[in-house]
């Protein structure tokens, strides 16, 4: 996995994910990346909420592997 790889998934992150989460009371922190995957917390609203692993999946990873099609599964240290 390159530099650019994680630059552009935080940059994604940062831009579009993070603002949305914040919006609803929620956050995100990435912990680390295990080659294409990535492996965050989940913060605040976000971290005891019933649809989170549906925003993890649909929402998170969705977004991500819709703008970085070989990205790999977004995985919650936190669940």
């Amino acid at each position: 996995m390159s530099e650019d790889f994680q630059k552009k998934v935080i940059e994604i992150i940062n831009e579009k994910i993070k603002p949305f989460l914040q919006a609803d009371g929620g956050d995100l922190e990435i912990i680390r990346f295990e080659d294409k995957d990535l492996i965050i917390k989940l913060k605040g609203a976000c971290a005891g909420c019933p649809g989170a692993k549906y925003t993890l999946k649909m929402g998170i990873e969705g977004r991500l592997k819709e703008e970085i099609p070989e990205f790999g599964t977004v995985i919650a240290e936190n669940f």
